[in-house]
């Protein structure tokens, strides 16, 4: 199995626990360390989309168009805050550069080998005894109110046939019949059955049961006060609970990895991105399946527990506030949808913050000048789809091993 390596993971969201169960299957002592609660942040109140189908990156062409127009017209989804914050400033112009036909082909290969490599890997993970979390394999439905959009879906369809995963049309007709919570004047769908769907805080809860049960200690409102460091090695932390030493560390820590790295005088180009999300009962004519609705750039999900619309991408810093009015363009987006939008009560209206790359590809590197040290953020919208294949992969790292897909395009290198 392994030797019994004393490992620290800085971070207690999905990535983190995932690191920490294929840690701990190899023989690891494994202690994770959170600012917070574990799973509290963008692990919490994301859709619960398995988007195995996402291959196409972010910065696609005709990805800055778009978005400046639909800007202007005021139905954009994307809500960038005037600053003179150069870094972000910056990441934005990269993110543009990356908006190309040669950046999509090469991101979208890399992107399916460890989408796919994660698929099983969750398979198994998802059928453990303890992993109630109301999960299903019924596919994702991108819904389409614009019969141009509609249409214009099949070329992207056919790229994604190129990896199988491609979905099945679903004409106004028979839309009707599979999901009869959409309004009439749908112009289509289409049904992807490669994608999976579960209600992430349930999961977060299982699974930290289940790893706690197999020895993984948890330090939660546990700050990071000081790496301490000698040589090109860490061996320890000064934190808020006291100090703590151990042979391996790993970086989880989502959006905040920068500022966590500060210290060690790393500069990675993530940027924080708001996302929004309502949860609510269902509503008494409720999706069955979740509903990726287009023209919105937003998602409702159906779980046998509850509903949740979600979605939005906001740069606007660190900031926790929760913005009134990308909670109504939530309900607002639903309404142009659903027969019945919105369920009652509102159980909660949550954001937090997913850490992006320009080039929308993961982070998965040794730290360029500490040795002992793995860095893994940039997920993006895909850090639960993400998640056992990343951890997979640190396992590996941290035993020596090869991990079983290239991760060369996830390294820190190509960024300099």
């Amino acid at each position: 199995m392994g030797s019994n390596k004393e490992v620290i993971i800085i971070g207690g969201g999905v990535i983190g626990l995932a690191c920490a169960h294929y840690l701990i299957d190899k023989g690891a002592n494994v202690r994770i360390i959170e600012k917070g609660k574990i799973g509290e942040g963008a692990s919490h109140g994301n859709c619960g989309l398995l988007y195995f189908s996402d291959v196409i990156p972010l910065c696609s062409p005709g990805a800055v168009t778009n978005e400046i127009v639909r800007t202007l017209k005021g139905t954009s989804p994307l809500y960038i805050k005037p600053t003179l914050d150069i870094k972000r400033l910056i990441w934005l112009l990269k993110f543009a550069s990356k908006c190309n036909a040669d950046h999509m082909a090469k991101a979208a290969k890399e992107k399916y080998e460890i989408l796919n490599y994660s698929i099983s890997l969750l398979d198994t993970l998802l059928a453990l005894d303890q992993m109630d979390c109301d999960f299903e394999k019924k596919g994702i439905l991108s819904v389409f109110k614009d019969q141009k959009n509609f249409e214009n879906h099949e070329s992207i369809n056919a790229f994604l046939k190129k990896y199988n995963m491609g979905g099945r049309r679903i004409d106004k007709k028979e839309l009707r019949k599979l999901e009869p919570a959409l309004k009439d004047d749908i112009a289509g769908a289409w049904l992807n059955k490669a994608d999976w769907h579960l209600k992430p805080d349930m999961l977060m809860s299982c699974w930290r049961k289940h790893l706690s049960q197999k020895g993984l200690i948890i330090e939660e409102h546990c700050n990071v006060l000081k790496f301490e460091t000698r040589g090109n090695k860490i061996v320890g932390l000064d934190t808020v609970k006291g100090r703590f030493k151990a042979d391996e560390f790993i970086l989880a820590t989502g959006a905040w990895a920068p500022r966590t790295l500060r210290q060690l005088n790393l500069d990675l180009p993530v940027q924080p991105g708001k996302g929004y999300s309502i949860t609510m009962e269902r509503p008494d004519i409720c999706p069955t399946y979740p509903c990726s609705l287009y023209e919105k750039s937003m998602v409702a999900t159906p779980w046998q527990s509850g509903y949740r619309l979600g979605g939005t991408m906001e740069f606007s810093g660190y900031s926790d506030h929760l913005n009134p009015k990308r909670l109504s363009k939530l309900i607002s987006g639903a309404t142009v949808y659903f027969k019945e939008p919105v369920g009652h009560p509102i159980i909660e209206e949550w954001t937090s913050l997913r850490p992006m790359t320009y080039d929308d590809l993961p982070i998965i590197d040794h730290a360029p000048s500490h040795e002992n040290l793995i860095i893994t953020t940039g997920h993006g919208m895909l850090g639960l789809t993400l998640a056992t294949g990343t951890g997979k992969i640190v396992a590996d790292m941290v035993y020596g091993k090869t991990p079983e897909v290239n991760i060369k395009p996830f390294g820190i290198s190509r960024f300099r």
